[in-house]
């Protein structure tokens, strides 16, 4: 039984476009296909010049400021600097993988976007079983990153690799946890209907924890600070991607901004409401969420300096999986004996208990034989 209705005619008074807009199954499909990659290329070189001014005001110091007003034009300069470099191929490396590891990486993450709505109505498939499908299409893309490391012939590259699928495994249980609880409150595996289930309260406040432990988890599964280990300029030089150069290198950067942007936009679907809020349009309400969640993952990257390795992988077995169990067990318990408790209680009770679990865990819990204190 679920605590929030999931019943489509208690969402929010929006326009819902017909599952075949603009008109059949296969304008639909071409239609949202190209949606999707205009969203995709345009967002992550928005967000690469969010990144470079934001850091710049974090540092204080001014980033990109040259190339067009403000340096807006600066990404699209880095892009016709990457397609003028040489193609190059390590001599002893496995041409065909190296080839087509680029494209591993980059397309799975693409796919993700095919069940996120922008709206009610406005995706590519409105699948009943979207979010497995997303847990499953997600955990493809570190096969063209391990691709990469292997094809390279280079040890670093190697090491990079073997990193990110090790992170991949080590985070990717909490992540899923995190995520059962938002599906046994909402009763449903639809991203629409769990964006519809978010219309009087978001789960963010009835799933503080798990919002928590899935923030934590997509910022080490998309390689970002203080999880970059992947590519530790200070350890790997560049990490898996030392050998690459010109596009190849360019869809592997782009995958990995593609991948931080279906972070945030998962974010949005599943504990921010999606696309609802007052006033404005629906679309509108998205990006602003996506566009704050990824702010938020910057400013994390000008605070927290880089962990080692074993503090990594260490966190993730023995801080977050615990903790994500936890969660899971709370909110099972609270569905199957509480089903018609008010949902400020539940806000609330849920809000304590990730205080008190989170500061009394971090008193005990030792990060590569030092303990880490909240």
């Amino acid at each position: 039984m679920a605590i929030l209705s999931t019943n489509p005619n208690s969402f929010s008074q929006l326009a819902v476009l017909p599952p075949d807009w603009p008109g059949n199954f296969w304008l639909h499909w071409v239609v949202f296909t190209v949606i999707i990659l205009a969203f995709v290329l345009n967002t992550a070189l928005i967000f690469i010049w969010l990144e470079r001014r934001a850091l710049g005001r974090f540092q204080v110091r001014l980033g990109p400021n040259r190339v067009g007003p403000f340096g807006l034009l600066q990404p699209i300069a880095d892009v016709l600097k990457l397609l003028t470099k040489e193609d190059m191929i390590p001599a002893k490396g496995d041409k065909l993988v190296f080839w087509l590891a680029p494209l591993v990486a980059f397309v799975p993450v693409l796919m993700i976007f095919a069940v996120i709505p922008f709206q009610s109505g406005a995706l590519l498939a409105d699948l009943n079983i979207g979010i497995l499908y997303v847990v499953a299409i997600s955990s493809v893309a570190a096969v063209g990153v391990f691709m990469a490391g292997w094809a390279s012939n280079n040890k670093y590259s190697l090491i990079g690799a073997m990193r990110d699928v090790a992170m991949l495994i080590s985070y990717e249980i909490p992540i899923v946890l995190s995520i059962v609880g938002v599906v046994l409150i909402t009763g449903s595996l639809s991203l629409t209907e769990i964006v519809g289930a978010q219309r009087d309260i978001p789960f963010i406040l009835l799933q503080p924890l798990g919002f928590l432990i899935f923030f934590i988890g997509s910022l080490a599964e998309s390689n970002r600070t203080p999880f970059d280990l992947v590519e530790a300029d200070s350890e790997l030089v560049a990490g898996y991607h030392i050998e690459y150069s010109g596009m190849k290198f360019a869809t592997l950067f782009l995958a990995e901004y593609a991948e931080v942007i279906a972070m945030s936009a998962l974010m949005t679907t599943l504990f921010l409401g999606g696309w609802q809020g007052p006033l404005l349009p629906p679309i509108i309400w998205f990006l602003i969420k996506v566009f704050a969640v990824f702010l938020f993952i910057v400013w994390i990257r000008s605070t927290i300096p880089r962990m080692r390795i074993d503090q990594v992988m260490a966190f993730a077995w023995k801080f977050l999986l615990p903790l994500a169990l936890i969660n899971l067990l709370i909110t099972s318990l609270q569905v199957v004996f509480w089903p018609e408790a008010s949902p400020w209680l539940i806000v609330f009770l849920n809000l304590v208990a990730m205080v008190v679990l989170v500061l009394s865990w971090s008193r005990f819990f030792r990060l590569g034989g030092e303990r880490i204190e909240v």
